[in-house]
């Protein structure tokens, strides 16, 4: 199993709006290594979904529950189905992931403008335990 992070704007898609509709088409993503980021993606791989803009923070879990397919918008990019999981204890801030020495190299901390991210195994279970605090 593989973990990502998926960012999105709460005021265009929220995680609230993924808990309610259950699954979700995650289309748009319109930059090449984020691409291949989604054609990476593996069905039961899981997903921190992050709320960027003002909130700056991982709010909870997703499923890839369809492997990339082509964008319906534009067939020339990829898009992954995901399900909802869990919402997360507490939100992670990107403060909180700054200032923990265990996620320096994080791709959110080197390479914060990328939408659809790898997340490292050990990463993933740091950011979870620092949801529980």
């Amino acid at each position: 199993m593989n973990y990502w992070l998926v960012k999105t704007e709460p005021g265009t898609y929220s995680w609230d709006d993924l808990a309610r509709d259950k699954k979700t088409t995650w289309d748009g993503v319109r930059n090449f290594q984020a691409r291949n980021n989604l054609k990476a993606m593996k069905k039961g791989d899981i997903a921190f979904v992050y709320h960027s803009g003002e909130e700056k923070a991982i709010v909870g879990l997703a499923e890839i529950s369809k492997e990339g397919f082509p964008d319906p918008k534009d067939n020339a990019w990829i898009a992954v189905e995901i399900s909802h999981k869990k919402k997360l204890k507490n939100p992670v801030t990107l403060a909180q992931i700054k200032a923990d020495k265990r996620l320096t190299n994080m791709a959110l901390v080197r390479s914060s403008r990328l939408s659809v991210q790898p997340v490292k195994k050990e990463e993933f279970d740091c950011a979870l335990e620092l949801s529980e605090k």
